[in-house]
C-alpha cells in the first residue's frame, strides 16, 4: 500500500517538479534575474542523488523502529479524516524541533548545513538536501508512533509535507496575504535562508509557521534588509566531498585546537560558531553585537 501511494506522489509531483522549475528558469532567464546556474543545479542534483540513494537504503530500518514502538501506543484515533489531519499538524510539529535542533547543534548542523550553502535560492535548492539526515530523521517521529500512528503513515506524510517544502523554495513568489500568518510561504522561507545576522536561524516549520511564532524563531522578510542567501562564511566550492564534509573538517580542526574538555564537547555539540576564544561567534552572539552597534 505505502510503494502504491509513493508511486502516485511521484507520478503526480515529477510533471508539477518539471512545469515550475521550468517556468522559473524561463522566467529567471528572460528577466536577467540570475536566479540558476548550471553549476548551482548540478550541484542540487547531485546531493538530492545522495541523499534519495541513503534515505531509500534505511528506509526499511527506520519503517522497523517506528513499527516497533508503535506496539507500545497509548491510543488510536479511529476517525480517518481526524487521524490523517491530526498526524500532519503532530508530523510538522517534530519536524520543526529536528529543523530547529539541526541550527542550534553543531553536530547535527554538519549535516544540514549542505541544505544551506548554496549562494542561490530557487526551487531546485528545495531538493539540496541534507545528505545524512535519514539517518536519524526517524528518531523525531517516534512519539508518533507511540501516539498511535503506523510508521508507514508517518512516512508517507513526510514525503507529502516536503513536497510543500520544496515549492517554497522560490524566490518568484511573493508574499501570499492572509496564508503569512500561518502557512510558511517562500517569504518566510527566504528568510530561513538568509546569512543576514537577523535572518540566522528563523522560520523553521515545513509546512506551518505558527510553530516558529510560538516558540520564538520567527522573522518577517524585511524589504530594506534584502535576503543574502548562502553561509556567513560561503564555502566557495562545488568539489563533490567539499560540499559533503567541509563542515567536519572545520569540526576536526577546531578540536585540534589546544582547549579543555569542555570546550571540545562545545565544539561538537554547542552551537554553530561557539567558540573558546571568541573567535567566532554564534548567532545569538551576532545579534548581540550588531544589537550593540546600532
Amino acid at each position: 500500500m505505502n510503494e502504491f501511494r509513493e508511486a502516485v506522489l511521484i507520478a503526480i509531483t515529477t510533471p508539477i517538479y518539471v512545469i515550475v522549475i521550468g517556468a522559473e528558469i524561463l522566467f529567471s532567464y528572460f528577466h536577467k534575474k540570475h536566479y540558476y546556474s548550471t553549476k548551482g543545479t548540478l550541484a542540487n542534483v547531485y546531493l538530492t542523488v545522495l541523499n534519495l540513494s541513503l534515505d531509500i537504503l534505511v528506509r526499511g530500518v527506520c519503517l522497523i523502529v517506528l513499527n516497533y514502538f508503535f506496539q507500545f501506543r497509548l491510543g488510536v484515533i479511529s476517525n480517518v479524516f481526524l487521524y490523517w489531519f491530526t498526524l500532519l499538524i503532530a508530523e510538522d510539529f517534530m519536524y520543526y524541533w529536528l529543523h530547529r535542533i539541526d541550527h542550534y547543534c553543531r553536530l547535527f548542523w554538519a549535516v544540514h548545513i549542505t541544505h544551506h550553502s548554496s549562494e542561490e535560492f530557487n526551487l531546485t535548492v528545495g531538493f539540496r538536501s541534507s545528505v545524512f539526515q535519514p539517518l536519524y530523521r526517524f528518531i523525531y517521529f517516534i512519539p508518533l508512533s507511540l501516539c498511535g500512528f503506523k510508521g508507514i503513515d508517518i512516512m508517507f506524510i513526510y514525503s507529502a509535507t516536503q513536497i510543500y517544502g520544496i515549492l517554497i523554495h522560490t524566490q518568484t513568489v511573493k508574499k501570499l496575504g492572509v496564508f503569512e500568518y500561518f502557512l510558511s510561504t517562500p517569504s518566510h522561507h527566504r528568510v530561513h535562508h538568509g546569512s543576514n545576522v537577523k535572518y540566522l536561524d528563523k522560520n523553521m516549520g515545513m509546512v506551518l509557521i505558527i510553530w516558529d511564532k510560538w516558540f520564538g524563531t520567527f522573522v518577517k522578510e524585511d524589504e530594506n534588509d534584502p535576503v543574502v542567501y548562502g553561509l556567513t562564511e560561503n564555502i566557495k566550492t562545488y568539489h563533490p566531498l567539499k560540499m559533503v564534509f567541509h563542515e567536519w573538517i572545520n569540526i576536526s580542526k577546531d578540536l585540534r585546537k589546544p582547549s579543555s574538555l569542555k570546550s571540545k564537547i562545545m565544539y561538537v555539540l554547542g552551537p554553530p560558531g561557539w567558540s573558546h576564544d571568541g573567535s567566532k561567534h554564534t548567532s545569538r552572539q551576532l545579534r548581540e553585537k550588531q544589537g550593540k552597534t546600532h
